[in-house]
Order: structure tokens, then C-alpha cells, then sequence
């Protein structure tokens, strides 16, 4: 074999390894559609199961009452709600409720993590599930419910589905439609194919024992302690289940300050992380797990800004290079759009968003930013900084 085959054989697998992304949506969506399990949760609640219904915030606490509001209107009574106001002015949080717990840490935590523990010692009785919900959230009054079915069938973790808050500018309708991506291929297809749905950091729930038994030898910093507690379910044998039904309204990006400084955070955290996939996947043959597989190869994948600029890259070079690897990239790149446009139509995408996907260039070009800015991410902020100021009622108008 000479070094002309060994580069020629490494190029096609790079191409590979990039370019089977842009067709790994449709291959899932077929898969689900022949074998998809009907996974859906018990329709008879059996369980009036104990929630601590954690609310976390950083700095800033404009945004809470909408959220504390969202949640006592839930159609449900077994639970209490705790704030945990790290770094804040907690002198004009005032709430009436007694289910309403506002603690504020002596020192700055600045980790989900530890603010979650924080919360976990601080609690007023033996709840044995939590939810973690952003300061930015609004919750369906349904949302515990919902839950309530998959736990009793059995699941341990649930995600839920987040909706867009807001859909007032065209970068909040870009990151809705990518929301609307990811919680159909990494949630429901996954799901409904006997793997797990991926955690999405917020409208999630968990048992409190897997919830210590995952994260409390474990101190995590900056982002992405959502990646590590996925992990750390998938490797014992459990599933992460997803229910479209238990439905959080979470804001979304407006600003391009807002957008760099959230998305530097989630770059810095897939390179941080994604050789979990490798483990899992490892994990996987070895234990014959079809779940650990599937998930392992799920986590390897780049974001989708990243693997959509090197695939173009790829497809300019073998204009010049090779015909019949152009028309191999052109055929990927339709069964991308193809894929695409299923889960737009799945999720009764907006015509907002549907309209704002002629400035997808725009969005890339600032993620372009944020990637050159990741090893700063956590440095420059911990938090993304909420501008919404609509009500649960809002929603429904």
C-alpha cells in the first residue's frame, strides 16, 4: 500500500465520518417509522408521587415571579417549589405561598449542580421526585401530570418538551426551530426506538435517589451537568424517557450578544464531553445494550452548525476533486433539508419560524463566533442573561 492510498483511504474517511451526520436524521425517522414500540406512558395515574420542583437562578431574578406563577397555577397539589438565588437580591422576592421556598446559598455556588444539592439539603419533607426548571421557564399546567404517567411505568428520568417562549425576533425563531430539531430526533425518535431521549438542562425529572446516586460525588462546573447526568443514567442501565406532553416554555436567544455567550458555553461543553459517546458506545457491545450504542453514536455528533460548515467545505473541494463524490455530498446534503423539513412538520412549526429560515446563514456566521470564543465561555458568564417578560396567561391568548 503506498502513501498515496493511505491519504487517499483517510480522506474518504473523514468525508465519512462528517458527511454521515447529514443523513443520520432521515436513516433514525425511517427506522422509527418500522419500528418504532408504542412507549407511550400509562394513561391511568396511579401515583400521587412527591415533587420538589426546583427553580434555579444566577444573579438575576426579574423573571422569577412569572415563572413561581406558571407553576402554582399546575393542575396538581403533592409538591413544593424551591428557588435557589444564587449571587441575587432576594429582598423583593416575596411570595404568599407557603409551597414557595426561597433559599438563598451564603456563598456563590455558580453551578446548577451545586445549586440542585443546595436545594436537596434544604428540603421541607421527603419528596421523591424533583424537576429542574430554568428562571426563564413557564410551565404547562399539565407539565406534573404528564410526568406523573411515564414514572409510573416504570422510568426513573424523564425529559420533557420545551416550547418557545418567544418568537419576537428572527433569532429566537432560528433557535426554536433548532429546539424543534433535537426534540424530535434526540427525543421522541430515540425514545420510540428503545434508546433515550438527550437531557435538555430544564423541564427534566428525575428520581432523588438516581439523581444522587449520579451527580452527588460529583462537583461540575460551568455548563453542561446535564451531558454528565445523562451519562451517568445511560451507564447504569437505565433509559431516559420523553413525553411531548410535559411541556416547559423556555425563552429564547434575541440578541446576538445573548446568542454568542449562550452558544460559546454549549460548544465549550460538546468538546468537553462528547467522548462519552466512546464509552457508552464501548459499554454498549459489550453488554449487548442497543440503548448505550445508539446513545454512544448520538453524543459523538457535532453540533449542527459545525458539521453543516465542514460538510460544505468537503462539497466545494470535490467539485474539483471527484464527480461522484460531489453527487454523494448532494444527495446527504437533500436527505439534511429532508430531514429538516420532517421535524418542522412534526412539531407544527410556526410560520414565524418557517419564515426565518432564509436567515440561517446569519445564525451560523455569529455561532462561527461563538466557537472561537468557547475556551472563554465560562469565564465570561455562567448564566444567560432573560429579556421576556411574558406570563403563562400570555401563552394562551
Amino acid at each position: 500500500m503506498t502513501i498515496s492510498d493511505i491519504l487517499n483511504g483517510a480522506w474518504i474517511l473523514v468525508q465519512v465520518l462528517i458527511g454521515y451526520n447529514l443523513v443520520l436524521p432521515v436513516i433514525l425517522y425511517l427506522c422509527y417509522l418500522l419500528v418504532r414500540k408504542n412507549m407511550s406512558a400509562n394513561e391511568k395515574q396511579t401515583t400521587a408521587h412527591d415533587y420538589a420542583i426546583i427553580v434555579t437562578a444566577y444573579e438575576q431574578t426579574d423573571s422569577l415571579p412569572p415563572v413561581i406563577d406558571s407553576i402554582l397555577k399546575l393542575n396538581y397539589a403533592n409538591y413544593l417549589i424551591y428557588i435557589v438565588a444564587d449571587k441575587c437580591d432576594v429582598s423583593n422576592l416575596k411570595f404568599d405561598d407557603p409551597r414557595v421556598i426561597v433559599l438563598r446559598p451564603p456563598e456563590t455556588l455558580a453551578s446548577n449542580t451545586r445549586s440542585h444539592f443546595y436545594a436537596i439539603r434544604n428540603f421541607k419533607r421527603n419528596h421523591n421526585i424533583l424537576t429542574i426548571i430554568d428562571s426563564d421557564n413557564l410551565v404547562d399546567p399539565e407539565y406534573l401530570n404528564e410526568l406523573n404517567k411515564c414514572f409510573d411505568a416504570g422510568f426513573k428520568a424523564v425529559q420533557g418538551l420545551r416550547k418557545a417562549k418567544n418568537l419576537d425576533t428572527t433569532f429566537a425563531c432560528l433557535d426554536a426551530s433548532r429546539d424543534i430539531y433535537y426534540h424530535f430526533y434526540d427525543g421522541e425518535v430515540l425514545f420510540n426506538m428503545g434508546s433515550s431521549a438527550t437531557l435538555s438542562g430544564s423541564g427534566m425529572a428525575f428520581t432523588i435517589s438516581l439523581y444522587r446516586e449520579c451527580l452527588e460525588h460529583r462537583d461540575i462546573s460551568g455548563a453542561g451537568f446535564d451531558k454528565v447526568l445523562q451519562m451517568e443514567i445511560i451507564s447504569r442501565g437505565n433509559r431516559i424517557a420523553f413525553t411531548e406532553h410535559a411541556v416547559v416554555y423556555d425563552e429564547k436567544t434575541t440578541r446576538s450578544d445573548q446568542l454568542v455567550k449562550q452558544r460559546s458555553r454549549w460548544i465549550n461543553t460538546w468538546f468537553r464531553y462528547f467522548t462519552f459517546g466512546f464509552s457508552l458506545m464501548a459499554q454498549g457491545i459489550k453488554k449487548f445494550d442497543f440503548n448505550r450504542v445508539l446513545f454512544g453514536v448520538i453524543l459523538l455528533r457535532p453540533p449542527l452548525f459545525i458539521f453543516l460548515i465542514l460538510s460544505f467545505f468537503f462539497f466545494v473541494i470535490n467539485i474539483c476533486v471527484s464527480k461522484i463524490a460531489l453527487l454523494i455530498w448532494a444527495i446527504a446534503f437533500c436527505c439534511f433539508i429532508a430531514g429538516f423539513i420532517i421535524a418542522l412538520v412534526h412539531g407544527k412549526a410556526d410560520k414565524r419560524i418557517i419564515r426565518s429560515l432564509v436567515s440561517i446563514p446569519r445564525f451560523i456566521f455569529y455561532q462561527v463566533i461563538s466557537l472561537l470564543r468557547m475556551k472563554k465561555a465560562n469565564k465570561i458568564s455562567v448564566a444567560t442573561h432573560h429579556y421576556s417578560s411574558k406570563t403563562i396567561d400570555d401563552l394562551k391568548k
